[in-house]
This record gives C-alpha cells, sequence and structure tokens, in this order.
C-alpha cells in the first residue's frame, strides 16, 4: 500500500465486564464496521490506545483476526512494541502471516538506546516485515526521542514508509513533511489539523473512535483547501480531545463509547477505568460537541 494519506483510526481493544475482562470480539466487530461506515482510511490495531501491555500473544493474533475479518478490506496496521528484540521479532514472523497493510513500532521503552542503535533496530524489523513499517516517536512514553537525522537516514530504507509524529517538534515535523519521503501521520489528536496544513499526510487518532465522521470530515475539507468548513469541526473536537485524555488513555475513550451503547468501558490492570468525574466531563464535551455541529 504506497498511499497512507487519511485519517487512521488507534482502535481500542473492548474487554467485557467479567472476571477476566475478556476480548469482546462482538463489540470489536461493532467498533470496525462503524469505523469503515465513516469513511475512515484504516485502523491501527494494538497501538497504545489498543492496550497490547495487558493481551497476550494469542489475544493479540485473535484480536487482529477480528479486525481483518470484520473490516471488509479496511487497511490495517499492528503495533509492534516491546523491548525485548527476540520476542518482536517472533512477533513480527506472525504478523507477516496477516494481509496487513503495515506495522508500526516505537524505540524500545526503558532502554533508551542510542540513536545510531535505534537505526540499526528498525532497520532490523524493516528487513524482516512483510509488510510497510511505519517508525512511531512517542518520548514521553519510551524515554528516547528520535532525532531528526535518525529518522531521515531510515527514510532510506525501501520498507520503511512514515512516521506517527508524536515527537513534540514543530520543525522536526515541518523537515519531514519538506523531506517528503514519510508519510507524516500526526499522532497527537488536536495537532491532526496543523499536521494537514502543514502538508502532512493525515493522523492515527484515538479520539477518532469516538466521533470518527468528524475526522474524517475534517480531513476532506482540508484536502480541498475548505478552511471555513474545517477551523469550526476542529474547534468543536479541541474541547473534545482536552475531555478524552484528561485521564490516562484509553479509558475515558472506552468510556465514550460505552455511552454510545457500543462496548463496556473496561480496561485491564496496569490501567484503571476511568473516574466518575472524568466520564461526566467527557458525557458534557460529547453533548457540547454535537450542539455545535448540527448549528
Amino acid at each position: 500500500m504506497s498511499d497512507w494519506s487519511g485519517i487512521w483510526v488507534a482502535i481500542v481493544t473492548p474487554f467485557l465486564n467479567d472476571g477476566p475482562r475478556s476480548v469482546d470480539h462482538a463489540g470489536l466487530k461493532r467498533l470496525v464496521r462503524r469505523c469503515k461506515s465513516a469513511g475512515v482510511k484504516g485502523l491501527v490495531a494494538l497501538g497504545s490506545t489498543g492496550e497490547p501491555w495487558a493481551l497476550d500473544d494469542a489475544e493479540q493474533v485473535a484480536v487482529l483476526d477480528t479486525i481483518l475479518a470484520s473490516g471488509d478490506g479496511l487497511p490495517v496496521i499492528a503495533g509492534l512494541g516491546g523491548n525485548h528484540v527476540g520476542q518482536m521479532h517472533a512477533r513480527l514472523a506472525a504478523f507477516n502471516g496477516l494481509p496487513l497493510a503495515g506495522v508500526i513500532s516505537s524505540p524500545p521503552p526503558y532502554a533508551r538506546p542510542s540513536q545510531p542503535a535505534l537505526v540499526q533496530h528498525f532497520e532490523r524489523l524493516a528487513d524482516l516485515s512483510r509488510a510497510p513499517l511505519l517508525l512511531y516517536d512517542i518520548p514521553y512514553r519510551t524515554g528516547v526521542a528520535m532525532e531528526l537525522p535518525t529518522i531521515l537516514a531510515l527514510a532510506a530504507h525501501r520498507n520503511i514508509a512514515g512516521i506517527k509524529d508524536c515527537g513534540g517538534s514543530a520543525a522536526k515535523t515541518q523537515a519531514l513533511i519538506q523531506d517528503g519521503r514519510l508519510a507524516v501521520l500526526a499522532g497527537e489528536d488536536a495537532q491532526a489539523f496543523g499536521n494537514l496544513c502543514l502538508g502532512g499526510a493525515g493522523a492515527i487518532t484515538a479520539a477518532a473512535n469516538v466521533r470518527p465522521e468528524a475526522f474524517v470530515a475534517m480531513f476532506h475539507a482540508l484536502q480541498r483547501a475548505d478552511l471555513p468548513k474545517a477551523r469550526p469541526i476542529q474547534h468543536a473536537l479541541l474541547p473534545l480531545i482536552d475531555a478524552l485524555f484528561s485521564e490516562p488513555n484509553p479509558a475515558l475513550v472506552k468510556a465514550a463509547l460505552q455511552a454510545q451503547g457500543l462496548i463496556a468501558d473496561a480496561v485491564r490492570a496496569p490501567l484503571i477505568d476511568a473516574s466518575d468525574a472524568g466520564r461526566a466531563r467527557v458525557l458534557q464535551a460529547l453533548e457540547a460537541f454535537d450542539a455545535q455541529v448540527s448549528r
């Protein structure tokens, strides 16, 4: 797949409110079909929003199988995380048997590799992956930032196609967009508008689980350079995004989805379920958003 533009939903992994909080595959199918009907470009499964740390290998494969089976051809990118390289390579080998559009991976957390080590690590993943590899620069989760020369060196690899940009540097974002070899996808939901205005490819967003059609409408308006249409959507989305991320993701995203009757709001340890105050804030933000966009 060569076109990475558009809105990609970092899809949650729904759990049942039973003892072990089993994966809710029926709920997952509902979410996938809803996203497809909203016109999103694709889905990112097993990213940080999908709580991969709380899923064993068999559950991760089962989640991917459900998403792929229910998406009716909707492109799927799989998250590949961890800091045990052998385990990552083994999981990647399992991914190679699936019809994935891509694989996305961040620097190994806690280990804090050097920049030359990151180049070596990601080049090896790209060599081993059947699907194109996307980089994920998110230093507040991993403890190490991917420096611009490192990313530009990796852009030369034939199987590294893009980057989810949570690096926190507007200058680095603009330099990557201007370089043009990688698809630059905003990873911070509130920055999708600015990324697209700079010429970025799109966004990988958790908040789009809740209102996928709004993100899609904003993307298409910006593609047409219709700022009068796009700005009000962005202005309406920002308070909702703030509310959804006021507690550790994806607790409040799941709370919003429960309010819509789609899934339960259960997360797995080490996270805890959304607070009552957080739920109230999200419900208020949803009401305000719907009132604003319906004007």
